[in-house]
């Protein structure tokens, strides 16, 4: 099974793990990615064109469901504003082994910064704003699963 989400509602990380994996899959592995609150930030904002976004998720799903036996996968990204500590990424692989869960989500977060449209504003306690542009080390995490 695989479900994709893009929402501006927080994510209930326990309730989206329980409907995820029901058991016997072997293995699942997770990442939870969360606002970091570093130097005074108090909101990330995340903007998305609705149709492309969704669309590179389910396109990075089918991917990382071709390239590895998986019985069970989640990919869900949370949009709009966010303060520090909010659950921005969700991503649960299940598989009958280990190491293929745990690359399915590894792929799956190395190539979300850089595959999908989403772009993000960060606005600090002191006034400012700005856009935060990819970083070269997301570009090379990507491209080693070439």
């Amino acid at each position: 099974m695989i479900r994709v989400d893009v929402r501006p509602e927080p994510i209930d990380v326990a309730a989206e793990l329980a409907a995820h994996d029901a058991g016997g899959h072997g293995a699942s592995a997770s990442f939870i990615g969360r606002v970091r609150g570093d130097d005074g930030l108090v909101e990330l904002f995340l903007d998305h064109h609705p149709v492309l976004t969704a669309r590179g998720l389910d396109e990075l799903a089918a991917q990382a469901a071709a390239r590895w036996r998986l019985g069970a996968l989640t990919l869900i990204h949370r949009v709009g504003a966010m303060a520090p500590g909010d659950t921005i990424v969700l991503v649960l692989a299940s598989s009958p082994h280990r190491a293929e869960a745990l690359d399915a989500t590894e792929y799956l977060i190395d190539r979300l910064k850089t595959d999908v449209m989403l772009w993000k504003r960060e606005t600090f306690a002191d006034g400012r704003a700005a856009w935060v542009e990819q970083r070269d080390g997301d570009h090379a995490r990507a491209e080693r699963w070439d």
